[in-house]
């Protein structure tokens, strides 16, 4: 998804800076103060310096719609710690609102889930060169499969009694990972031949779109049903198809083909950039918050943090949030980011540093201990994630997946 750098309606946004200023000396005045509907300010619980808080009802509850909205089953992707979420909590609500599958990058992954008491499929479909099957085989992972030597490698993982579960992944146009055209044929004939023998189960067959535009993602989708085809002239019969992810189960109704997987929109996150998360119906689930850690009262001139690219145009209180770059904060969103103190959004000031930032709070007042959010869910008051992913010059998925682990993740139900 390329990421919008519009503002979004009906969201306050941080601003820009003032055309003509110095990337260097971003002044007060370029994101400007904005009124928010959350009363006065709050506080953090003592002794807590910043926290993620995952809000499950809210992905179970996206689950929930997004299940009725496609009509089709959902594989509920937790790859990459469930987008930053946490992938065991996320995939246990996720189930609570009706995936009947999981789905992750690599069988590490799987492992993972599979350890902390998951019995629900799981489908992992990145592997390593030469990767040996046998335990996730053993654990009931499915494995998605991309090559004839990974088919051949999954039925060496089976035994007599238990064949080893695959998804096929076919190359559609993405030109990523997936069975080639020109190898279809010959990894269709031995995978039915491998399923006659009790060496395989071949579960589904799937691919992935590139969301470049709805032409595009048809063209794909044309693609796919020839693979779908050629598998079917081969004697297999899969249970699943599965080509469209959060942009497609959305957005293009015949893609869905009764199972969809959801990954960035089952946390609350729109994957459009011309469409809000309240516009989908969804809820986004993290929120990402921490205590001011200091305050200083400065006069007119004042540098603050690295390389001074910030200067205060009047006399002014800085505010420290204790979050930086190591926490996985963008450096980049440095002078254009803000987060909300009380009923008001205030600008990051200066450079995003490995461990803090400063926020310019003007003669508002503030107090160390007090809350600052950089986001959340915007109908409960919180900036959007969009707007730190504006900053950045990037997305939603990559602002929530890089939230690191020295922000200790809050689970809660609403």
């Amino acid at each position: 998804m390329t990421p919008d750098t519009s503002s979004t309606p009906g969201i306050p946004t941080p601003g820009v800076p003032i055309q003509g200023a110095s990337p260097e000396e971003v002044p007060t005045q370029a994101i400007p103060v904005q009124e928010l509907p959350t009363g006065p300010t709050r506080r953090m619980p003592t002794g807590i310096m910043r926290e993620a808080v995952i809000d499950l009802d809210a992905i179970a509850a996206n689950v929930r719609h997004l299940r009725r909205l496609t009509e089709s089953e959902v594989i509920a992707v937790v790859k990459a710690d469930a987008y930053g979420h946490g992938a065991v909590r996320s995939a246990q609500a996720a189930l609570v609102g009706g995936a009947s599958r999981l789905g992750v990058a690599d069988v590490t992954e799987a492992l993972e889930l599979r350890r902390a008491g998951i019995t629900a499929p799981i489908v992992a479909w990145l592997h390593a060169p030469g990767a040996d099957f046998t335990e996730p085989a053993a654990q009931g992972i499915e494995l998605g499969i991309s090559s004839f030597d990974q088919l051949m490698a999954a039925a060496a993982a089976s035994t007599a009694d238990r064949p080893t579960a695959v998804h096929l992944k076919v190359e559609t146009g993405l030109g990523r990972n997936g069975i080639a055209p020109g190898d279809q044929r010959v990894v269709f004939a031995e995978a039915a031949r491998l399923e006659r023998l009790g060496r395989v189960d071949v579960v589904g067959v799937f691919s992935h779109l590139s969301n470049t535009s709805e032409a595009d993602d048809r063209a794909a989708l044309a693609r796919f049903e020839e693979a779908l085809a050629a598998a079917s002239a081969a004697g297999l019969a899969p249970r699943l198809r599965h080509i469209a992810a959060s942009h497609a189960a959305i957005a293009l109704r015949e893609a869905r083909l009764g199972c969809v997987r959801l990954g960035i929109s089952m946390y609350g996150l729109s994957p459009f950039a011309d469409r809000t998360s309240a516009d989908l119906g969804l809820r986004p689930a993290m929120t990402v918050r921490a205590a001011v850690a200091a305050v200083r009262r400065v006069p007119a001139g004042q540098g603050v943090s690295y390389g001074y690219r910030h200067r205060t145009a009047a006399e002014t209180t800085l505010a420290l949030v204790p979050l930086g770059y190591a926490d996985g904060i963008p450096r980049a969103a440095s002078g254009g980011a803000a987060v909300r103190l009380g009923d008001r959004v205030f600008p990051v000031a200066g450079t995003i540093a490995m461990d803090q930032f400063v926020v310019d709070v003007g003669d508002h007042p503030v107090a160390v201990g007090d809350e600052a959010v950089l986001f959340g869910d915007p109908s409960r008051g919180a900036p959007p994630v969009e707007a730190w992913a504006d900053a950045a010059g990037t997305i939603n998925y990559e602002i929530v997946t890089r939230i690191g682990p020295r922000i200790p993740r809050r689970a809660v139900s609403r």
